[in-house]
C-alpha cells in the first residue's frame, strides 16, 4: 500500500482536540513500549540518551498533531533531502529524528534499534490515538484515514534518521581518512616518536610491529589496497605510497605473491616508527630499476646496485679514474666487462658477445697494453667491474 504524503492532509480541530488533550498519556505509553520491546534502548533511557529520546518522542507526537490540524495553505518546499525548510511544521520532528540518526552513528550503532523503536512507537501511538478517537465518537472512515497519516509520518521520521546516520558516517569517514593521511605523511617525514604516537591515536590506528613501503601508480592504488592488510596506510604523492603492516617473514612472501603481475616497487619491512627507511629504499630502487608496467620490483633483488650507487659522485669519480683509457673504445669496454664477469673464460666471453674467440684474444691484448699489470690486481679489477657494471 502506498502511504499518503502526510504534509498534504488536514484533520478538523474537533478530531484533533481530544487527541491533543491526551498527548502526555500517549507519549508515556509509547516510551514505555519502546523500553520494553527494544532491548537496546532499555539501558539508554536511564542515561543522557534517554532524555533525548523522550524529548524526541514528545516532539514527534506534538509536531504530528500540529501538522495535521493546521489551517489549509501551501506547504513550504524542501531544499534538503530529508526535511522541509525550518518554517515547515514538520521541521522540529525531522530535525530531532535526523539528530537521533547521527547520534546512533556517532556511538557506533547501526540503525536497527532506532528503526525498531519507530515501528513500536508507531504501533503503540496509533493504538492509543485510535482508542481516543473511538471514545470521542469519530467515524471509522476518519479513524482509518488517521491511521494512514500516522504511518506516513513515521516513514518521514525514519527517512530523516537514515539520512542523519548516513551523513554522520560519511563525515566521520572523511575525518578519519584525513587523520590516516596525516599519519602517513608524518611517518614518511620521519617525525619524532611522540608526534607519531599522537597521530596514530588521533587516527584510531593501532601500530603494527613493522611497516613496508609499496609504491604503485595512483590509478591502480585502490585495486592494490584491496589485496593488502586493512590497516594499510595510503598517501598520494607523485605515486601512491602504501604502508603495509606486518608484511615481514612469511607474510612478506604472501604479499609479494598477491602483488605478482602488478606494477609496484616493494621496500623492506622496518619497525613502524622507522618506515621512512623502507620508503627511501623503494624510491631509490625505482630510480635504479625503473617501474616497468605489470612487473613487481622487490628492493631486495637490487641490494648490490643500491650499495654501489649510494654515493653518485663517488661512483662518477671511480668511473672517470678507472675507465679513462676506454673513453673512445666502447667495444673494448664491453669486452673487458664480460671478461671480468666470466673470470677470463674466453669461450664464454665470445659466446656472450657473439664474436669469435680470436676476436676476444685480440681485444684482450689491446686491453693489457692499456692497463698492464693492473688487470692482475684484485682491487683494481674489482673497481673496474663496479665501474663497468653501473
Amino acid at each position: 500500500m502506498t502511504l499518503p504524503d502526510v504534509r498534504a492532509y488536514r484533520l478538523s480541530p474537533e478530531v484533533v482536540a481530544p487527541l491533543r488533550e491526551r498527548l502526555p498519556h500517549v507519549a508515556t505509553q509509547t516510551i514505555d513500549a519502546i523500553m520494553t520491546e527494544v532491548p537496546a534502548y532499555a539501558e539508554a533511557f536511564t542515561g543522557g540518551l534517554g532524555a533525548k529520546i523522550e524529548r524526541a518522542v514528545r516532539t514527534a507526537l506534538g509536531t504530528f498533531l500540529g501538522l495535521v490540524s493546521r489551517a489549509y495553505g501551501p506547504e513550504p518546499q524542501s531544499s534538503r533531502g530529508y526535511a522541509p525548510e525550518p518554517q515547515s511544521p514538520l521541521a522540529p520532528a525531522l530535525e530531532a529524528a535526523y539528530a537521533l540518526g547521527r547520534g546512533e552513528a556517532r556511538n557506533g550503532r547501526s540503525l536497527d534499534a532506532l528503526l525498531a523503536a519507530y515501528r513500536v512507537g508507531a504501533r503503540v501511538a496509533w493504538h492509543e490515538l485510535a482508542a481516543i478517537s473511538v471514545a470521542a465518537g469519530q467515524p471509522a472512515a476518519i479513524i482509518a484515514h488517521f491511521a494512514e497519516l500516522v504511518f506516513a509520518y513515521i516513514d518521514e521520521l525514519s527517512a530523516a534518521s537514515v539520512a542523519g546516520h548516513a551523513d554522520e558516517l560519511a563525515s566521520a569517514g572523511r575525518a578519519r581518512l584525513r587523520d590516516l593521511e596525516q599519519l602517513a605523511q608524518a611517518l614518511l617525514a620521519g617525525e619524532p616518536e611522540h608526534a607519531l604516537l599522537a597521530a596514530a591515536e588521533r587516527a584510531d590506528w593501532t601500530p603494527p610491529r613493522t611497516l613496508t613501503a609499496v609504491l604503485v601508480p595512483e590509478h591502480a592504488a585502490r585495486g592494490v589496497v584491496d589485496l593488502l592488510d586493512k590497516r594499510t596506510l595510503r598517501l598520494s604523492e607523485e605515486l601512491a605510497v602504501l604502508l603495509v603492516p606486518d608484511a615481514d617473514g612469511v607474510s612478506r612472501a604472501a604479499m609479494l605473491g598477491r602483488l605478482r603481475g602488478r606494477t609496484a616497487v616493494v621496500g623492506p619491512p622496518r619497525p613502524w616508527l622507522a618506515v621512512k627507511a623502507s620508503y627511501d629504499r623503494a624510491v631509490r630502487t625505482r630510480e635504479i630499476a625503473g617501474m616497468p608496467a605489470g612487473r613487481l620490483v622487490d628492493t631486495e633483488d637490487h641490494l648490490a646496485a643500491l650499495v654501489v650507487t649510494a654515493d653518485p659522485q663517488a661512483l662518477a669519480d671511480l668511473r672517470a679514474k678507472v675507465l679513462e683509457p676506454l673513453a673512445d673504445a666502447p667495444k673494448l669496454a664491453e669486452t673487458l666487462r664480460c671478461w671480468l664477469r666470466h673470470q677470463g673464460r674466453r669461450d664464454e666471453v665470445a659466446a656472450e658477445l657473439f664474436v669469435h674467440p680470436q676476436t676476444v684474444r685480440y681485444r684482450m691484448t689491446q686491453l693489457r697494453e692499456m692497463y698492464g699489470d693492473r688487470l692482475r690486481d684484485p682491487e683494481w679489477t674489482t673497481a673496474l667491474l663496479i665501474a663497468l657494471s653501473t
